[in-house]
């Protein structure tokens, strides 16, 4: 078998619900050991999230695949000598709770550096380990808008709208994922080969997307305001209904594409009309251009009109329902949706593996553990006995 990027990697995942364990089932898909820490009994949260079939967690095997499940109590001393024994193993511990909760059971970074001066942890909270806010809880959609992702999302009539799923927890895990792999890189070529400890506050993954907000209102002093599509950037924009009564989106995001859509529509006349020659002139006329778009589209079916705009290289696309994915030729053939067995579900799909590496390849090598399942593996490993890990049970320690 040829071998994943991050084989040999061993990480212990010490977090809950999405954004921390979303970003070690990333390093997880290309060959990271990674366990992870429940509490006995209960186990991580996004357990009982939904959706649900029956009393099945649905989300639970797209987001803990590839990991293997150890129980402990963390609130007791033997649950912390565990933890230590683990910590001086591995290579990378993602946590989290709120800052200092770690400090306060008597692991945090200061200790475990201790016992293994390699270790990297990566901490994830709300709003950071530092500033006025640590301490506040944070969960993702608070922080989207903390961020102000959501201040700019709505239409200009009615409240700001936050996204319809835990975007900003997503988005989070891919920071989680490239600061892992950023920190273990740095790591091995250094001198020292010591690791180090990682902040990330989940508003703030978000907010780094918003350079154009930033510069705007630092040069301009302009607040922008909500819109429901992409406003201010390029014109024309947005989602418009064709006359089959299917909706897409259409952007050209630059003169070039523009170009292209005003020959696709045969309104050649655009290109040298001042109100429309430039991208900033449309934005000025952004209305009326968008409506000379829309009046075009609604007289069109819609794989007529994708066709059409596909020939001339227009960024344009079907609003997309799940349905419609499931059935998609691109989602099948680049393997975005995969099946895989279930213990109790028979089998269930789930998102594939992305990025695809040429030569090495990531992979879903295991089912999402249940609560505990690893339990007597992970400790043997760590050199308990079947006396000691039976104790371990009988005091709820694991």
């Amino acid at each position: 078998m040829k071998k994943t990027p991050l084989e040999g990697v061993k990480i212990l995942d010490v977090a809950t619900m999405i954004a921390a364990p979303f970003g070690t089932a990333l390093l997880g898909d290309f060959g990271a050991e990674v366990i992870k820490v429940e509490i006995p009994g209960r186990g991580d949260t996004s357990r009982s999230v939904g959706p649900f079939k029956g009393e099945e967690p649905l989300r639970w095997p797209g987001l803990s695949r590839n990991k293997k499940s150890l129980t402990l109590d963390l609130h007791q001393e033997e649950g912390v000598a565990i933890m230590k024994k683990l910590a001086a193993t591995h290579d990378i511990l993602v946590e989290n709770f709120r800052p200092g909760t770690l400090e306060k059971w008597g692991i945090g970074y200061d200790v475990l550096k201790e016992i293994n001066p390699e270790l990297i942890m990566i901490r994830v909270s709300g709003y950071g380990q530092t500033g006025p806010y640590h301490k506040k809880a944070g969960f993702g959609t608070p922080a989207t808008a903390f961020s102000g992702y959501t201040y700019l999302q709505g239409f200009t009539d009615r409240h700001p709208v936050s996204p319809p799923f835990s975007l900003t927890d997503y988005i989070c895990g891919i920071y989680v994922a490239f600061a892992a792999v950023t920190a273990l890189y740095n790591r091995d070529i250094s001198e020292d080969g010591s690791g180090q400890m990682v902040d990330i506050a989940l508003y703030e993954t978000v907010f780094r997307m918003m350079e154009f907000l930033v510069a705007e209102y630092d040069q301009l002093e302009k607040i922008r305001e909500r819109a429901p599509g992409l406003a201010g950037h390029s014109s024309p924009s947005g989602t418009f209904q064709t006359k089959d009564g299917h909706w897409v989106v259409l952007v050209t995001s630059t003169d070039t594409t523009f170009n292209r859509l005003a020959k696709a529509m045969d309104r050649e006349d655009m290109l040298t009309d001042p109100r429309y020659h430039t991208n900033a002139r449309r934005l000025e006329n952004n209305d009326e251009t968008n409506q000379i778009v829309e009046k075009w589209i609604v007289k069109l079916p819609r794989e007529e009109l994708l066709e059409k705009l596909d020939s001339y290289g227009v960024p344009v696309s079907p609003v997309m329902s799940i349905a419609d994915i499931f059935e998609n030729e691109q989602y099948k053939a680049r393997e975005n949706i995969v099946e895989v067995k279930h213990p109790r579900l028979g089998t269930i799909k789930v998102p594939g593996v992305v990025p695809k590496f040429e030569k090495t390849p990531g992979s879903i090598r295991s089912v999402a553990p249940d609560l505990g399942e690893n339990n007597e593996t992970i400790l043997n490993s760590l050199g308990f006995t079947g006396e000691e890990i039976q104790r371990f049970k009988e005091r709820n320690v694991i």
